[in-house]
């Protein structure tokens, strides 16, 4: 590749490559996306000994579901503009070393109050994910950029699995050590704190705002950065993309928060057992999210946004069917199975979504990317009062996700994304859109 290129948004994706600030950026991105998770999500697992130990109510851990994904929402909103001033480097270093302290200091908690307090704080980080999308975006061309938003979105949102995972193994290791259950959750969560340190060095040494150099470097100022055209808040596009995300990354971010203790309470499993067939879930994103985005951009270089549209609705109908057919689940071995249906169709509807995003308009990619990504945490807010009642069960609660996903699906169906192909295959601007798209 030669130099003039190595300055220009790539149009080819070898996904195993390092060569190049673009590769580099992406996979430097991913991985710290990826260890926000560990800081965002890393209490998920172990909340049944921190609700034994701080006494919580089930409202209680439903308020901490809520507080994990509430704060995200306004982060979101101004991350994406924050990106646009300061560019993504220094914002997610800013947003890295703000975010490392309350999960470190989260074990000071001793109350359901301070607990919830410190839960806020940390959902913070939960704005990761528009910096790194923002950040892929700039990097490669219109052609790949669907697929690899769904990659390094994908490979982020693994670590909600891993978290569930590594997080249990952590505390029996401290517990090993002679601690008791109290202290063991305290100390385990300064290790991903420490983590997201050494994710914020890494990000300002290693990455660059764009392919061309830093925002500094080439001299971008005020006058560069695109204008908020706040006509985009009329666009329903907008609107039924985060109602989209709302409920299939919404529902990944609570299924986070309360799978461990759904496999606690209603299978009886033990914390370990439980924090692995959570992971289970959030371990498909290796490959399922990235899944989504390529079936997006093949489909999307066939039948333009129309049918990028189509493949969405398709996705969340299916994925409410599954979360339906999860909550009837009568077994532990149904409860898995179902789980894995469900995860499949909302990781691709993810990876859907942001093939669809970049493109409704490019010249507020931050301001969109922030609204549509905080539609996710909406949505994860909403169903996580649904956990916190008192009357409602796990289960039903459950059901009723199902059948939203069902009805929001029945949104993007009508929702037209733009002119049919049969009516524009001749224009030269629907060969336009096609190809970028």
């Amino acid at each position: 590749m030669s130099s003039i290129n190595n300055k220009q948004p790539l149009t080819k994706f070898k996904v195993f490559s390092f060569q190049g600030v673009q590769m580099r950026t992406f996979h430097i991105t991913w991985l710290t996306f990826f260890v926000c998770f560990f800081g965002w999500f890393g209490l998920a697992p172990l909340m049944p000994s921190i609700r034994a130990d701080l006494g919580l109510t089930k409202p209680q851990v439903g308020n901490t579901i809520i507080a994990a994904v509430s704060a995200t929402i306004f982060a979101r909103l101004i991350i994406g503009k924050l990106c646009d001033h300061w560019g993504p480097r220094k914002t997610y270093t800013a947003l890295l070393l703000i975010g490392a302290f309350p999960v470190m200091l989260v074990g000071l908690a001793h109350t359901y109050t301070t607990f919830l307090l410190f839960r806020l704080a940390i959902g913070v980080i939960g704005a990761s994910f528009v910096v790194t999308q923002f950040h892929t975006s700039v990097m490669f061309g219109p052609k790949i950029k669907g697929t690899v938003n769904a990659v390094a979105g994908g490979w982020g949102n693994l670590g909600g699995g891993v978290t569930n995972m590594v997080m249990p193994i952590i505390f029996a290791t401290i517990v090993g050590f002679g601690y008791t259950k109290a202290e063991a959750w305290r100390y385990a969560m300064v290790i991903p704190g420490l983590m997201l340190l050494v994710m914020a060095f890494l990000y300002y040494k290693f990455t660059k705002d764009t392919p061309a150099g830093n925002y500094d470097e080439i001299n971008h100022t005020k006058k560069d950065e695109p204008k908020t055209d706040w006509s985009i808040l009329s666009d329903w596009r907008i609107w039924a993309l985060a109602l989209a995300y709302g409920v299939c990354f919404g529902m990944e971010i609570t299924f986070d928060g309360v799978a461990a203790l759904h496999f606690t309470d209603t299978f009886k499993l033990n914390q370990a057992s439980a924090g692995f067939w959570a992971g289970i879930f959030g371990f498909m994103n290796i490959f399922a999210r990235a899944l989504g985005g390529v079936f997006s951009d093949k489909i999307g270089h066939k039948y333009g946004l129309t049918g990028k549209g189509y493949f969405l609705a398709a996705m969340l109908l299916l994925e409410g069917v599954g979360i339906i057919l999860f909550a009837k689940a009568g077994s532990l071995e149904m409860a898995i199975v179902s789980m894995l249906s469900f995860a499949l169709f909302l990781k691709m509807a993810n990876g859907a979504t942001y093939g669809i995003t970049p493109f409704v308009n490019e010249k507020n990619v931050g301001m969109v990317s922030g609204i549509v990504g905080a539609g996710g945490n909406v949505g994860g807010m909403l169903f996580g009062f649904l956990f916190k009642s008192a009357t409602i069960s796990y289960v039903q609660a459950f059901e009723y996700i199902g059948y939203a996903v069902i009805a929001v699906g029945l949104i993007i169906t009508v929702t037209k994304f733009t002119v049919a192909p049969k009516v524009a295959t001749s224009s030269p601007e629907w060969k336009e859109e096609v190809a970028m798209a």
